[in-house]
């Protein structure tokens, strides 16, 4: 297993300067970074490849939300993308229109087996990252998460679990990675509190209320390839976050 970084916690620097970041997280100890597709954000594959490739930083997997999985031209790039740089995984996260209740994730879990193979085919896996609103789209006993498993193929539509949005949506971490551990393969590894309004409040691993250890050791019976801090927003600076974060994935989870 190795420890890798979202790069979310950067906001806007992402845009600005990812390289610099993708410098820094390496100058920092991170294995690998999980981005959007770079290639079309820069316009540069070089510039892109050079920034990987010279800081011996490995692509974890690229993430983008569900309108580009409905687009071909897209999905096609982003499959390239993850092959080019030699990553292994590509995310999804949402489902489309949720107003639309279930119905939602019933359509959406078409899409992914069509994608899945799409992406099986290329030698990659597809996984659906989960938030809290999985759990929390119900209709009578079944919610969003539910539909996913049910009508979706485990062979070709795993999951990219992340822990504190599995705890904000009421369920339990552990207990979920283990009742799935034929798709968990991926795990952002969050932390965070409930806010006095119910919203979720992001925290540097090892600073909220998640039972990360735990949720470590359900992870990793299972010998993932990356275990991926993740933190939406930072409470101070994104560069001491980062530190922060990875020095608990080291020290207290050893990785």
């Amino acid at each position: 297993m190795r420890a890798g970084i979202q790069l979310i916690v950067y906001g806007q620097r992402n845009r600005d300067d990812v390289c610099g970041v993708l410098r820094e997280v390496a100058e920092m100890g991170y294995a690998g970074a999980e981005t959007g597709n770079l290639f079309r954000q820069e316009g540069s594959e070089t510039a892109v490849r050079s920034a990987f490739e010279e800081n011996g930083l490995a692509l974890c997997g690229c993430h983008s939300g569900y309108g580009e999985f409905t687009d071909a031209e897209k999905l096609a790039e982003n499959i390239a993308f993850v092959k080019a740089l030699g990553g292994g995984y590509l995310m999804c996260s949402g489902v489309g229109d949720r107003s639309r209740g279930l119905a939602a994730y019933r359509d959406a879990s078409a899409t992914f087996n069509a994608v899945g193979k799409q992406c099986a085919d290329a030698g990659i896996a597809f996984c659906y990252h989960n938030h809290a609103w999985e759990f929390e789209d119900r209709e009578g006993d079944m919610c969003g998460m539910d539909i996913l498993k049910s009508e979706t193929d485990p062979a070709v539509v795993k999951y990219c679990l992340d822990v504190y949005w599995i705890y904000h949506g009421g369920a339990d971490p552990v207990e979920f990675i283990r009742a799935n551990a034929d798709r968990s393969i991926y795990f952002h590894f969050k932390d965070g509190v409930r806010g006095a309004d119910g919203k979720a409040e992001f925290r540097e691993l090892g600073r909220g209320v998640v039972d990360l250890k735990a949720a470590f050791s359900a992870a990793s019976s299972l010998s993932p390839e990356w275990v991926v801090y993740e933190q939406d927003r930072a409470t101070s600076t994104p560069t001491e976050s980062a530190r922060v974060s990875l020095s608990y994935l080291k020290n207290e989870l050893g990785l």
